[in-house]
């Protein structure tokens, strides 16, 4: 291999290293007053999307009150994953037997 050759692929392999990862979209259904899939996993910076098809408001509530997110009736709500990794127990404040977990994990 030529020495320009070795000098391109470097460039390549450093500019790929350098190159933002696309962060993650994790849908999760409300319906009949359950999350589904009760149990997700995502890294820092991947998005939450609950999509609320019941004709009730929900929230998406950290048990550690880490994260609050509102779901209206029919509608969406979003979280961007923070970086603290773990696990998050988490509820609807509304109908507290709606239960889910998120799992951060780096």
């Amino acid at each position: 291999m030529t020495a320009f050759r070795i000098l391109a692929l470097a460039g390549v392999a450093a500019l790929a290293a350098t190159l933002p990862v696309r962060a993650a979209t994790i849908e999760v259904t409300i319906s009949k007053f359950a999350f589904s899939p009760a149990e997700i996993t995502a890294k820092p910076g991947d998005v939450i999307e609950w999509t609320n098809k019941d004709a009730f408001a929900h929230t998406a509530t950290a048990k550690d009150k880490s994260f609050d997110v509102s779901v209206p009736a029919n509608g969406k709500g979003t979280l961007t994953v923070p970086d603290k990794a773990g696990a998050f127990d988490y509820f609807c404040r509304f109908h507290p037997m709606m239960k889910g977990k998120l799992t951060v994990a780096k």
